[in-house]
């Protein structure tokens, strides 16, 4: 569940956001050029690879969007994980994805500053990897592309905020 940001003495220490992740960045956009016929984000999702490794700031982008969507479509994972490369480049926000997702009361996922263990060689994980690469290079836009907050659908909070859409179990504003 994500909410407003709020005023607080406690901040994360933030780092630039690095440049996009260079051989995720790179794969995506081989895959992206050499089939430009891709359709759907599934097939684009297939054909990306998923590297070795990946930076902290990319392990920060795929957790979150593991643990608030690895349930939901494609498309909304990925609309997840674009709400956090916009609020990372807002202004509004703490310029990192690390930030992002580590700023206090943001993500219930987040206990005492830290996200729960992975299973790193599973399906989903990989699935979250990759989204995070497209998500983080841009190369699939998000049907609600400028979504600056969401929450489940199961909550109602009192937000000020304009309604963009709902994507599976999270309804996603501006």
């Amino acid at each position: 569940m994500t909410v407003e940001p709020q005023q607080s003495v406690f901040r994360p220490v933030e780092q630039p956001l690095p440049q996009p992740e260079r051989a995720g960045l790179e794969a995506v956009q081989e895959t992206s050029s050499a089939l430009e016929g891709i359709s759907t984000l599934a097939d684009l999702v297939a054909r990306t690879p998923a590297p070795a490794s990946l930076s902290r700031e990319m392990e920060c982008l795929a957790g979150a969007i593991y643990f608030e969507a690895r349930s939901e479509t494609l498309a909304g994972q990925l609309a997840v994980g674009r709400v956090i490369v916009a609020r990372s480049a807002s202004g509004r926000f703490p310029s990192s994805y690390c930030g992002v997702v580590y700023q206090p009361s943001q993500f219930s996922f987040v206990r005492a500053n830290a996200m729960p263990p992975v299973n790193r060689e599973g399906h989903l994980w990989q699935q979250a990897v990759k989204i995070a690469l497209i998500a983080d290079s841009g190369a699939w836009k998000s049907p609600v592309e400028g979504a600056m907050f969401f929450h489940a659908a199961h909550v109602s909070p009192s937000w000020g905020k304009t309604r963009m859409a709902q994507i599976d179990n999270h309804i996603f504003y501006r």
